[in-house]
């Protein structure tokens, strides 16, 4: 019977491991499933090295991605956005404000955000000032004002 070898993962294997590991499984399993389809190699040297390298660069692309969605979200902290709806004596409106009006808002003032990554407090239906969160790429989260209004 053979020995189990050692492989580098090249991707994510649900219940043996994260891409870069070094693990040890059965030759025929690395033969005819792992290495076939791209997601491990046969740990020499060189392959674990290599992994090791695109881990690095990986990681550098998240962190660069990361620091730009901070910037974003630090500009729209600052951005106000402005909706005038008809309203009632009380300042009920007559309707409600929805995510695609703060979209529609946002882009009037130059920021593309689909209506899907705003969270809007539930039923906005009265004059006022809400706090919407903005969800960005890699967990990071702005949150900007939205004052409603009535039209005039």
């Amino acid at each position: 019977m053979a020995a189990n070898v050692n492989v580098v993962l090249r991707a994510d294997v649900e219940n043996l491991g994260a891409t870069g590991d070094v693990v040890r499984v059965k030759p025929g399993y690395a033969r005819n499933f792992l290495v076939p389809r791209g997601l491990a190699s046969i740990a020499t040297r060189a392959n674990v090295k290599q992994i090791e390298h695109e881990k690095e660069i990986a990681r550098q692309k998240l962190a660069k991605l990361r620091a730009e969605q901070e910037k974003i979200a630090a500009e729209l902290e600052k951005v106000v956005v402005m909706i005038a709806k008809e309203a009632g004596d009380e300042g009920k409106l007559f309707g409600s404000v929805t995510a695609a009006d703060v979209a529609e808002g946002l882009a009037r003032k130059g920021y593309e955000v689909d209506k899907k990554k705003l969270v809007v407090p539930d039923h906005i239906k009265e004059v006022g000032t809400y706090e919407v969160i903005v969800k960005l790429q890699q967990g990071v989260q702005a949150k900007l004002r939205l004052e409603v209004k009535t039209a005039a």
